[in-house]
């Protein structure tokens, strides 16, 4: 197939690319390099335009005619989402309607689209399913669920055919090197750490000591990027013969607090990092960690590098020399 993959020059998409196309699929990446990194778009032309601009859009859709969309070009930041909510309802939800305007006039029904576990709020179980509640507590959340309704609204009235792929903490780095985590700025905590350790000057906390957990650091679960993309790749498969709107949980199902993560990215590196505790973060949940079945029953998926090292180890290669 041909596929658009939105914020294919970002961390996730650039994977997803490599991916497709080792599959066998022709990939197209429209990106308009806000956050993405010309240098990650390697296996297929590169168009720069941002989704939300229809009337650039359209011609990129006559021109290749796809068969299927994957979005990866979200803004993802908790803490900034909670100070400047406008910013991304308008990119997160605004230019998704946007881009699916587009679709449904060029005749494109497959759509993969990329939420996440904050669409599920402060858990209410040990492992979060698919059944679990969706009450957002912060706007990134918030503008997840809404394309979600957005999804789901149009697969009723106009056909689509999509998968809601809810990842819980995407990590690690392609085990070949060619591409990784690259954000300006680093929000995420492994990458963190790791740039951190690679001579980087950034001054990382631990935020929030004093959640109800066993030591007292909000707990996460972690999904190395790899077996994320396969996940779409199975989300893709499906689609071919199941119509409608559909969601699916993606992480390991085991839960590694903050603390723990600081000692196994010290373990990987051989040295102690001296992190310190700061105040909590806006908008942080204490415990999310996912519950996978219904992904694994119904798509086939299995994660095939789920161990916390190994996925820190894929990083801290990348980190060690990065490419862009």
């Amino acid at each position: 197939m041909r596929i658009l993959v939105v914020g294919g020059a970002g961390y996730i998409g650039s994977h997803m690319c490599k991916l497709l196309a080792g599959a066998g699929h022709e990939v197209v990446v429209a990106d308009n390099l806000g956050t993405g990194h010309r240098e990650a778009v390697q296996w297929g032309p590169l168009v720069e335009v941002s989704i939300g601009d229809v009337a650039a859009l359209g011609p990129v859709f006559d021109r290749y005619r796809f068969d299927a969309v994957m979005h990866f070009a979200a803004y993802s930041l908790v803490a900034e989402s909670v100070t400047d909510p406008f910013k991304y309802y308008q990119n997160n939800v605004a230019a998704t309607l946007a881009l699916l305007r587009v679709m449904r006039d060029k005749g494109v029904a497959r759509f993969v689209f990329s939420s996440t576990a904050a669409v599920f709020g402060e858990p209410q179980q040990e492992l979060i399913d698919e059944a679990h509640p969706v009450v957002p507590i912060n706007p990134y959340g918030a503008s997840k669920l809404m394309v979600e309704r957005v999804l789901a609204d149009a697969a009723a009235a106009y056909g689509l055919r999509a998968v809601a792929l809810r990842y819980f903490n995407a990590a690690g780095a392609d085990p070949e090197g060619l591409i990784g985590e690259s954000h300006e700025p680093e929000s995420h905590l492994i990458p963190r750490l790791l740039r951190r350790a690679a001579g980087d000057t950034l001054d990382v906390k631990i935020f929030g000591s004093d959640y109800p957990t066993p030591d007292g650091t909000c707990i996460r679960d972690y999904i190395h990027v790899n077996d994320l993309c396969a996940a779409h790749l199975l989300a893709l498969e499906y689609l071919d013969g199941h119509a409608g709107f559909h969601s699916f949980n993606l992480g390991n199902g085991t839960g590694y607090s903050v603390r723990q993560v600081v000692t196994a990215v010290e373990a990987v590196i051989g040295r102690s990092l001296g992190i310190e505790s700061a105040a909590r973060r806006p908008g942080d949940p204490a415990r999310l960690v996912a519950s996978s079945a219904l992904a694994r029953e119904v798509l086939g998926w299995r994660p095939a590098l789920a161990d916390l090292q190994t996925i820190i180890a894929s990083a801290w290669r990348w980190h060690q020399a990065p490419k862009f």
